[in-house]
């Protein structure tokens, strides 16, 4: 049975000052009664700055702190009594995974063990009314599944896991754990796996920051291989508006998978991305004629999947939630995000091992 969330609930956010979290921050003050208390570690994709729209909220409060810290754990949980957690925080990054997939291990395992076991203590003494609201939604990804090799087919949620890269096995490691938490102690959880996420406030890490950021300098736009892996491309407010739906519509111990109904090879959507800057970033750097002829193919990553693809017919038709934007419209508001937000990108990638690693200098 489904108990929706009552007006005013307590909701404690892990991962909010992330790409995806902070837009979940933002939805919910911004759209919903709700309290939201943020708990982010402050990594280097953790950005405060991507909050400052809802910051001034008397309902929103921030707590800088690990999720393998269960003594930090203790005394939010007991400071906040939350109503609801969703799980973001995690390591996303599988180049970094590959380089270094230790700190993958502690964060999405350790962290999310950590996690549950408070949650599971906090809610085995709660009154038996709040006890029944009490929600565990842990936000995950399509990369659990590893590749779809055909170009027909799609991931649903009774799709095999068959993770590729640290990132992904870690992160498939942690589901288990969620749904281990509620076939053995009875923790309301709910999990989503979403495609790839893309809008404002991204880490200019991923595939379209980096590529506009690095348009924008004249550098060279570096594609894996011959750029054919296909992805779904999923608006990061549209994923907040999903979430939402879950988190107060979805059944306990339930599964939804999430996407954008967007398939686009990684080579078009730089080809997009160039389109669009040759509209609305006319003025070139020194030297470059067309925003296009800076792609540069290297060599593929390890184990790269091909295809990623989501048939979200059940939230659909359960919860009644769909995308409302298109790759078209979704790219152009991204873009010119960008283009008008260069100060967040300067602070975002103060960190010098950034800027040294992804080419930029933001000058």
């Amino acid at each position: 049975m489904t108990i929706p969330l009552t007006p005013a609930r307590r909701l404690l956010i892990t991962g909010g000052a992330g790409f995806i979290g902070s837009a979940v921050v933002r939805y919910l003050i911004q759209h919903t009664p709700h309290t939201v208390i943020n708990l982010d570690k402050l990594t280097y994709a953790g950005n405060l700055e991507s909050l400052q729209p809802i910051t001034d909220s008397s309902r929103y409060y921030f707590e800088q702190a690990d999720i393998c810290d269960a003594a930090a754990l203790t005394r939010i949980f007991d400071a906040y009594h939350p109503t609801a957690i969703l799980h973001l925080a995690a390591e996303t990054h599988v180049d970094r995974s590959i380089d270094g997939p230790a700190a993958f291990i502690h964060t999405n395992i350790v962290g999310t063990y950590t996690l549950l076991e408070a949650a599971r203590r906090y809610w085995q003494d709660l009154e038996p009314e709040t006890k029944a609201q009490f929600r565990f939604h842990h936000i995950s990804t399509d990369e659990v599944f590893g590749d779809l090799e055909e170009r027909e087919g799609y991931f649903t949620e009774t799709t095999p896991y068959a993770p590729s890269s640290p990132y992904s096995a870690s992160k498939a490691s942690s589901d288990h754990l969620v749904r281990a938490w509620h076939r053995t102690y009875g923790l309301p959880i709910l999990i989503t796996n979403c495609s790839n996420n893309y809008g404002s406030y991204h880490f200019p890490e991923k595939l379209i920051p980096l590529m506009i950021l690095n348009a924008l300098e004249g550098k060279p736009l570096p594609v894996y291989g011959q750029g054919e892996q296909i992805r779904d491309w999923l608006y990061v407010e549209d994923h907040a508006r999903a979430l939402y739906a879950v988190l107060t519509q979805g059944r306990p111990g339930e599964t939804y998978v999430i996407g954008g109904h967007n398939e686009v090879r990684n080579i078009d959507v730089v080809h997009h991305i160039c389109d669009l800057l040759e509209e609305l970033a006319p003025h070139k750097p020194p030297g470059v004629l067309r925003y296009a002829d800076l792609i540069t193919h290297v060599a593929d990553r390890p184990g790269h999947d091909q295809r990623y693809a989501i048939d979200a017919s059940k939230i659909q038709r359960e919860l009644g939630w769909q995308p409302q934007e298109t790759f078209t419209s979704g790219l152009r508001k991204t873009v010119a995000w960008y283009l008008a937000n260069r100060d967040w990108c300067e602070q975002a990638l103060s960190n010098t091992y950034d800027r040294q690693r992804l080419g930029l200098t933001l000058t």
